[in-house]
């Protein structure tokens, strides 16, 4: 069985760096939907039944807004969304209850049990998130020696590139380096297209291959240009590119036509299918920077809000729990309602962060799950490949 490196992910499947600790990334949140998603799932009447879509969105078969939710969505906002939920929810229920908090403040303490609850949660919460993420990042500290093979590790792989590519040296930012390898492989597509010319048997069949990939190559370099690590949108453009289906196809090509393809021809195949070997590591290398990125941007996010939402549990605790502390209605809601329905909702704020990070980290790793030529999807699609 084939596959790309879209398992369940995406290089995968269905569901899939800013400094976003430091600002907002609305860049993120207000980007309007790739063009793709307009096109035809097809790409064209060349597109066989079965045949796995270019981008991202149109391969995970999702609904759009599930998956601007999910990795576009700027995270705060997503982290306001359960509190804006919450809140609702309290304010309904605290209108709606026939006996009301003021009359339960009398006979119990519901405010003080609720609120000594987020003030444990809070700080046992915290510590232990960072206490996970520290022990991630843990895994970048290390003796010369460690350091030294990832360095060596590093530049061996620069420096093949940087052979196959035939370039001086490979551009140092993440999004430029990308765009190198995607640029060059539009080349090597180029060179099969012209070698493969005058083949009968064999120049549509090419010629097809060679049009999809430079289309494809094409947009996800222009997504890839003048955008910063850091950002999601450079993990976001890498992941659209299915080069794991691209490999499968040439390498299709070449065992399929063998005897009817000259040297020319096969020479430009193999290098179109090295080029893209080189984009499942380098993306790789990425997402893991991505994600220690993230982890850093979460822990300290989590610690940014833990500080007021202990102070307004703790004040809930000190000067909400009797009846006369706050009187008055607005709108003919009890203001004890709601402030203790504000107070209650806003202590879910690192939470409510933590989960719109994990969303998208969950999300990215499970479309991500296989590097190389495997497509982690459902064997349905199986039965509408010719795999002979």
């Amino acid at each position: 069985m084939v596959a790309d490196d879209e398992t369940g992910s995406d290089s995968g499947d269905d569901d899939a760096s800013a400094d976003e600790g430091d600002r907002p990334d609305s860049d993120e949140g207000d980007r309007p939907d790739n063009e793709e998603d307009d096109r035809p799932e097809a790409d064209g009447e060349s597109r066989r039944d079965g045949e796995p879509s270019d981008t991202m969105r149109e391969r995970a078969g999702e609904n759009r807004v599930k998956l601007w939710f999910l990795l576009d969505a700027n995270r705060w906002f997503v982290a306001f969304i359960p509190i804006v939920v919450s809140l609702v929810a309290m304010l309904t229920f605290g209108i709606l209850d026939p006996a009301p908090l003021v009359a339960a403040i009398v006979s119990g303490d519901p405010i003080e049990t609720l609120f000594q609850a987020f003030v444990t949660a809070t700080i046992t919460g915290v510590t232990l998130v960072v206490s996970i993420n520290s022990l991630v990042l843990s895994q970048e500290l290390g003796p010369l020696g460690d350091q030294r093979d990832r360095m060596e590790g590093a530049m061996s792989f620069r420096a093949d590139v940087e052979e196959d590519l035939d370039v001086p040296a490979a551009p140092p930012e993440p999004s430029a380096f990308l765009r190198a390898l995607i640029d060059a492989v539009q080349n090597r597509a180029n060179d099969l297209q012209e070698a493969a010319k005058g083949q009968a048997e064999t120049e549509d069949r090419v010629s097809a291959y060679v049009e999809g990939l430079i289309s494809h190559a094409g947009e996800v370099s222009d997504e890839l240009e003048d955008e910063q690590f850091g950002t999601f949108d450079v993990l976001f453009a890498a992941l659209d590119f299915n080069y794991s289906w691209k490999i499968y196809e040439a390498r299709r090509l070449r065992n399929e036509f063998r005897d009817s393809l000259n040297d020319e021809a096969r020479d430009a195949l193999d290098n179109v299918v090295n080029t893209l070997t080189y984009f499942g590591p380098a993306r790789e290398h990425f997402k893991t920077l991505y994600f220690q990125w993230e982890l850093i941007n979460l822990s300290r996010a989590m610690l940014y809000a833990a500080v007021p939402t202990l102070v307004i549990s703790s004040s809930a605790i000190l000067f909400l729990d009797n009846p006369g502390s706050i009187t008055g209605s607005t709108a003919g809601v009890h203001n004890l309602v709601i402030v203790v329905s504000l107070a209650a909702s806003l202590s879910l704020l690192p939470f409510g962060i933590l989960l719109s990070y994990m969303l998208r980290i969950a999300t990215v790793a499970k479309r991500t799950l296989s590097i190389g030529p495997f497509i982690l999807r459902s064997a349905s699609r199986s039965e509408d490949l010719d795999w002979e």
